[in-house]
């Protein structure tokens, strides 16, 4: 599996951002409110994101990931790549979204009570989106593992 391309995260968040946006100009009226309590779950999947890469990389600091019962099973570790993956593509493309709300609803929120009172949620999401990519990156690169010394069998 190759790592996630930081470019790849960033093209993609922005070409969901340019397309909201455009839907958002159109569809605004349409589109329910925005609160802020929508970005909970995006900074919860944050804190396991770090959770588990602080986990990781504590134990791969101290050697114990193997198949031992006292080591962290490379299976689950694996696993947690998966989910680092998932992670940073979802924030990416959530981010994103949100991005592109935001940037119909900050320039507006002078003017519209419904922007106003989008403004708190859509920020909160949208930094919610950022973080959760940063995280799943961060965990990503907390799963790989050295490649093996040359006296190691592969």
């Amino acid at each position: 599996m190759k790592s996630t391309s930081i470019t790849a995260l960033i093209f993609s968040g922005v070409v969901v951002a340019c397309a909201t946006a455009i839907l958002t100009w159109g569809f605004y009226g349409s589109l329910p409110a925005t609160a802020a309590s929508a970005s909970v779950t995006l900074w919860l999947l944050t804190l396991v994101c770090l959770v588990l890469a602080w986990r990781i990389r504590e134990r791969k600091d101290a050697g114990k990931i193997g198949m031992d019962r006292s080591q962290l099973s490379p299976l689950l570790a694996a696993q947690f790549l998966v989910i680092a993956k998932a992670s940073a593509w979802t924030g990416s493309l959530v981010g994103g979204a949100y991005l592109g709300i935001a940037m119909y609803v900050l320039p507006r929120a002078a003017d519209l009570v419904a922007a106003a009172e989008d403004v708190p949620g859509v920020i909160a999401s949208t930094l919610g989106g950022i973080a959760l990519s940063a995280a799943g990156v961060y965990l990503e690169r907390n799963c790989e593992t050295p490649p093996p010394t040359d006296g190691e069998p592969a």
